[in-house]
């Protein structure tokens, strides 16, 4: 994993050269540098840590999802506002099944962060209020709880909203 600056730097560079390539009539290595230039742009906003992370998650392999996250050094340096807000997410849902305070902070982490798609959102969102209902902060939960239900549009996570709801019921 290249750091962020380091991205960058060869993304401009690989434009330069692009465009010096269709300037010296050499126009298929001036497309071919500029596919590069934009791998790297896009590179810089989707991080291919977390990426394969997420990859590892949906096979519901905590333990690989874990060790993709862990090869991350120096988050704050390496990753964008957002990336850190999805690394962090992630880290929320290893970490609730083994220690819910823990789950807690990363997803308080993530919500101030930022998460790019809306059903994260309301996963987030959801996730937390099942943590403070298993800690009996019932009214944090049920803010929560609304606050992910407007962001499911999708009725994704309806099921599982439901389920929260019954538990709620019996607080």
């Amino acid at each position: 994993m290249f750091p962020k600056v380091i991205k960058l730097i060869l993304a401009v560079l690989t434009f330069c050269y692009g465009i010096y390539q269709f300037v010296d009539d050499y126009i298929g290595n001036g497309i071919l540098m500029l596919l590069i230039a934009s791998m790297f742009i896009l590179l810089y906003f989707k991080n291919e840590l977390i990426f394969l992370a997420f990859l590892r998650l949906r096979k519901q392999d905590f333990e690989g999802t874990e060790k993709w996250l862990m090869r991350i050094s120096n988050v704050e340096r390496n990753l964008v506002r957002k990336q850190q807000g999805y690394y962090n997410y992630l880290l929320g849902i290893i970490h609730s099944q083994k220690n819910l305070t823990q789950a807690e902070k990363y997803f308080k982490t993530a919500l101030n962060m930022g998460l790019s798609m809306n059903h994260d959102l309301a996963m987030a969102k959801m996730s937390l209020a099942g943590i403070y209902l298993q800690k009996r902060r019932k009214r944090e939960a049920q803010k929560l709880l609304t606050e992910a239900k407007k962001l499911d549009k999708h009725g994704m996570l309806t099921s599982q909203m439901k389920m929260i709801q019954q538990q709620m019921k019996r607080i």
